[in-house]
């Protein structure tokens, strides 16, 4: 009787955390995961425009209006794993594979020095090796000697061992960004193969091993993946508030031809919800971490020509531009409908100026750390 009790108790707890309006809710000092969940499934135009007005609010109070550029460079697109929703995942032979010198490297840093741009991300497929491990080190230390002290390096290269990420914060990397892609145990399982390749608890201890460096540290996660739910979801936005990560990237979930995910293609939101869910969790992100930076994904202008710009009004306050010359940009497809592949970084570059100052914000000339993260360190 008593369990029987305990579980009606929380059936009418829930069910009035889903009559209470959005209105109501946002006016809350803490949101609950119910309540996360209502505001997830906000499905009139009210509300929605209440949600993502709430969460600007946020961003202007905390933030500002500042958008913060990070020149995107694809390294490489070799990787070792064999991800299951991946358009460069190891096992799709269909791939041309790249890897760029130092040098093509170098003069994309010196391209993206001459444009202002105070932060790269230098991004790659997943490998795990001393050649790998060193060779980065090196560029590294040769992006250290042609920048000032203020130049920031954000990582976003997988899974390395504890030794090969303090070589990579001591050669001069910030900032470094592993997305968990779900938090739930059981999906991240149905979205990988089934080896210790492929182990949600290494991820997972990577992220805690890049937080005991002292990286600024970022992850993110898919939304609208095959088999997952709001509840999901919910989680995934309280894992990175309990986990106080320091910056998101996270955005829709785009299927690639070339990966298994894709034969439940069928059984996937339409692109419009898809887009729209990830507006609201950029927002509730926002609320539930005010001073966090958050990107605002290629994915979702892949879906909407104002995708970004409409990511920035819900909330975040960060934009990557690619840099990557447009030879290897071809090839770095984790997704298909990848917008800009034929742009130039000079035409992407002018392009984002002038659709940022539609919108009433401007682009900051400063590096951007994250404030959650100074916050910390104090």
């Amino acid at each position: 009787l008593v369990s029987l009790y305990n579980a009606f108790s929380k059936y009418l707890v829930s069910l009035y955390t889903r009559m209470l309006s959005v209105k109501k809710i946002l006016e809350k000092e803490e949101i609950s995961r119910d309540e996360i969940i209502t505001l997830l499934s906000a499905s009139n135009k009210e509300d929605i425009d209440c949600l993502l007005k709430t969460a600007y609010a946020v961003k202007e109070k905390y933030v500002g209006r500042k958008v913060y550029l990070r020149g995107l460079i694809e390294l490489s697109n070799i990787c070792k794993k064999n991800c299951l929703y991946c358009g460069i995942r190891s096992g799709n032979t269909k791939v041309t594979r790249y890897d760029m010198t130092d040098d093509e490297v170098l003069d994309v840093i010196e391209f993206a020095k001459a444009n202002n741009f105070s932060s790269v991300v230098l991004q790659s497929g997943e490998l795990c090796n001393e050649k790998f491990s060193k060779r980065i080190t090196g560029l590294l230390k040769k992006i250290k000697s042609v920048t000032n002290e203020n130049f920031r390096v954000t990582l976003s290269l997988g899974e390395q061992t504890e030794k090969t990420y303090r070589e990579w914060f001591n050669a001069g990397a910030q900032r470094y960004l592993l997305r968990i892609e779900s938090s739930d145990k059981n999906l991240y399982s149905k979205l990988h193969p089934n080896n210790k390749l492929h182990d949600y608890d290494e991820r997972l201890n990577c992220l805690h091993t890049l937080k005991k460096i002292g990286y600024q540290v970022g992850t993110g996660v898919m939304i609208g993946l095959p088999f997952q739910t709001i509840e999901n979801l919910a989680d995934d936005l309280l894992f990175m508030k309990n986990f106080d990560i320091d910056m998101v990237g996270m955005g829709p979930y785009l299927e690639h031809e070339d990966t298994p995910l894709y034969e439940f293609k069928g059984d996937l939101l339409p692109l419009k919800n898809r887009f729209n869910l990830s507006l609201r969790m950029i927002a509730i992100l926002r609320i539930l971490m005010k001073d966090i930076n958050i990107a605002s994904t290629t994915a979702l202008q892949s879906i909407d020509p104002m995708g970004r710009e409409r990511g920035l009004k819900a909330g975040a306050n960060v934009i990557m531009p690619n840099l990557t010359p447009g030879a290897q940009r071809k090839n770095y497809l984790l997704y298909e409908n990848k917008p800009c592949i034929d742009d130039n970084a000079d035409e992407c570059i002018d392009c984002i100026g002038k659709r940022v100052g539609m919108i009433g914000e401007e682009i900051a000339q400063d590096y951007g750390d994250s404030l959650h993260y100074k916050k910390r360190q104090l």
